[in-house]
């Protein structure tokens, strides 16, 4: 196989997929050198970002997956008719974000950040799998450990939590 079919195949298997796919996925079905496969996605995502179309290719998620580009996203929302459901409420990201910071961590802890219960908010983002039982704390009642998920890292569009602002710059954006 080429180089041109090796990319292209690369390029077909990311627009089929839908969802991130990590180098281990297409070294097993490539079974070519992974510096091969990275080389051949580096001029991949190199190409999509120079003819600034409708399509991106990214690395999300420990992966790398085939996504539309975000400046279209109203447009595309309003084309799909796509559910507001897809969006967070305040109090869901509020918790989320305690989860994605302080991670792993129970309910109370949660709760003792938000002041509030937090039943409701936490079952959500486990259902739109944002968050997930990663544990049982060594504690009276064995507690549940959450923490953030792969979906998680999709949503936001992170390659890994070391993508999260951290407390000074997110104070900094808010002086600005």
């Amino acid at each position: 196989m080429d180089v041109k079919e090796r990319t292209s195949l690369i390029e077909a298997m990311l627009f089929v997929s839908g969802e991130p796919i990590n180098l281990d996925s297409l070294k097993g079905v490539l079974d070519i050198p992974e510096a091969d496969i990275k080389v051949a996605l580096d001029e991949l995502i190199a190409e999509y970002k120079e003819r600034d179309r409708g399509l991106l290719i990214l690395e999300i998620a420990q992966g790398y997956q085939m996504v539309t580009n975000p400046a279209y996203a109203k447009l595309l929302r309003k084309f799909t008719n796509a559910a507001t459901s897809n969006k967070l409420s305040m109090p869901a990201l509020e918790t989320l974000a305690i989860v994605a910071y302080k991670q792993p961590l129970i309910k109370a802890e949660i709760e003792q950040i938000r002041g509030v219960n937090s039943d409701g908010v936490i079952k959500s983002l486990l259902d739109k799998r944002l968050v997930k039982i990663v544990g049982q704390k060594e504690a009276p009642g064995k507690p549940m450990l959450y923490g953030t998920t792969k979906e998680f890292l999709q949503y936001f569009g992170l390659k890994d939590l070391t993508e999260l602002p951290t407390l000074k710059e997110l104070t900094r954006e808010e002086a600005a």
